[in-house]
C-alpha cells in the first residue's frame, strides 16, 4: 500500500502538462495532497501549497510522488538529490514513470538505509492473458482522443462520478499511472508487452451485471506516430459499447510532436468507429468531451454548444459543467 498524504513532486517540470499526474491526483484526490515540491525553472503550478521537504513532513506527508510525466518516462538528473533527500527525510517515494525507482542504486540505497518503501506503480503485477475477443456481460465506455492528454483520463473519471451520484452501477477502470495513483488500482497498459495489452484490458473489463458500466480510461491517440499501438488495444480489448470523443480545441499540433497537426473530431469519429464495431458491431459514438481549460467560461460554453451543434451530439467539458449530457447520452444506448 502507498502511504497517504502525498507530497506531490513537481521537479523542474516545463509545463503544466508535463505534471500531469500531479494535477490529476491535485484535483481528483485532494485529501491526499499536503502540497507540492518544485525545483528552480518549474514551470508547473499545481495550485497546493509550495513546500519543503520539512515543512510537508510536519503536516504528515507519508509520500513523495512524482507528479511529472515525460515522454519516455525517464528520471531527469536534476531530481535525483531530491528522491534521495527525500528518503533521508523519512518519506517513501512512488513513480509512475517507465524508469524504476528500484533500478536505481542510490535509490535504493538511501531507502534501505532509511527502512523507507519505493513505489513503482508503471510496473504489471499480474499474469495477462491474450486478447481473444469473446464478448462480455456487461456495458463499457472508452473515452479516445485526437491527441495525449486531452482529458480521456478526467472524462471515464467524471462519468463514473455522475453515475454513482446518481446510482447507478459504474467502475472508473485506470489503465495508467495517474488513474491507478488516484484510485490505488488498475494496469499500467503501456508498460505491458505488447501481445498482452488488448488481453490485459480484457481481465480489467470482466463479465459484470447487464446494467454496470465500465468508464475505461483512455491513452494515446489513433493519431500520434508515438502511442497509437496502445489505443489500439483499448479499443480491441475494452471491446467498448460507447466512445466518447476528447478534443483540445486550443492546441496546435500533436503532444510532442510539432510537426503533425491533429485531426479534427469527425476525422477521430470515422477512423475509431469502424475499428470499435470489429469486436464489437453494437458500438455508438455517443457524445464530445471538450478540455476547456485554456478558455474563460464565456468562450468555453460557447465552444460547447457550438461543438456539439457541429458535431450533432451532446458536448461538454465534464470537469468544468458536469459529465450529465454524457451520462444521459449513455442512458439511452
Amino acid at each position: 500500500m502507498i502511504e497517504t498524504p502525498y507530497l506531490l513532486f513537481l521537479g523542474d517540470a516545463p509545463d503544466q502538462l508535463a505534471a500531469k499526474v500531479a494535477q490529476g491526483i491535485a484535483d481528483w484526490r485532494p485529501e491526499h495532497c499536503v502540497g507540492q515540491f518544485r525545483l528552480p525553472g518549474c514551470g508547473a503550478d499545481c495550485g497546493v501549497p509550495d513546500m519543503t521537504l520539512e515543512e510537508a513532513r510536519a503536516e504528515g506527508a507519508q509520500t513523495m510522488v512524482i507528479g511529472v510525466a515525460n515522454r519516455g518516462g525517464r528520471f531527469s538528473p536534476a531530481w535525483r538529490d531530491a528522491m534521495v533527500a527525500a528518503l533521508e527525510a523519512g518519506y517513501d517515494l512512488a513513480s509512475g514513470l517507465h524508469t524504476l525507482l528500484r533500478n536505481d542504486p542510490a535509490l535504493v540505497a538511501a531507502a534501505d538505509a532509511a527502512g523507507r518503501a519505493l513505489h513503482d506503480v508503471r510496473l504489471p503485477e499480474d499474469d495477462y492473458p491474450i486478447a481473444d475477443g469473446t464478448p462480455r456481460s456487461g456495458k463499457r465506455c472508452l473515452a479516445v482522443g485526437t491527441d495525449c492528454s486531452v482529458g480521456k483520463m478526467y472524462t471515464a473519471l467524471a462519468m463514473d462520478a455522475e453515475m454513482r451520484s446518481r446510482g447507478l452501477p459504474s467502475t472508473f477502470r485506470a489503465t495508467g499511472q495517474t488513474g491507478i495513483l488516484i484510485t490505488g488500482e488498475g494496469v499500467p497498459l503501456d508498460a505491458v508487452i505488447a501481445d498482452f495489452m488488448a488481453g490485459a484490458v480484457e481481465w480489467l473489463t470482466p463479465d459484470n451485471d447487464a446494467d454496470h458500466w465500465d468508464h475505461i480510461e483512455g491513452q494515446g491517440s489513433l493519431y500520434h506516430p508515438s502511442f497509437s499501438g496502445v489505443t489500439m488495444a483499448l479499443i480491441h480489448g475494452g471491446a467498448p459499447d460507447a466512445l466518447i470523443l476528447c478534443h483540445e480545441p486550443t492546441r496546435t499540433h500533436m503532444r510532442g510532436l510539432p510537426h503533425y497537426g491533429l485531426p479534427t473530431l469527425e476525422a477521430l469519429r470515422d477512423t475509431v468507429l469502424p475499428l470499435a464495431r470489429i469486436v464489437n458491431p453494437a458500438c455508438r459514438v455517443v457524445g464530445v468531451s471538450l478540455n476547456t481549460r485554456a478558455l474563460d467560461d464565456a468562450a468555453a460554453a460557447q465552444l460547447v454548444a457550438e461543438t456539439g451543434a457541429r458535431m450533432r451530439l451532446p458536448c461538454t467539458d465534464p470537469y468544468r459543467f458536469g459529465a450529465g449530457p454524457l451520462v444521459d447520452a449513455l442512458m439511452g444506448t
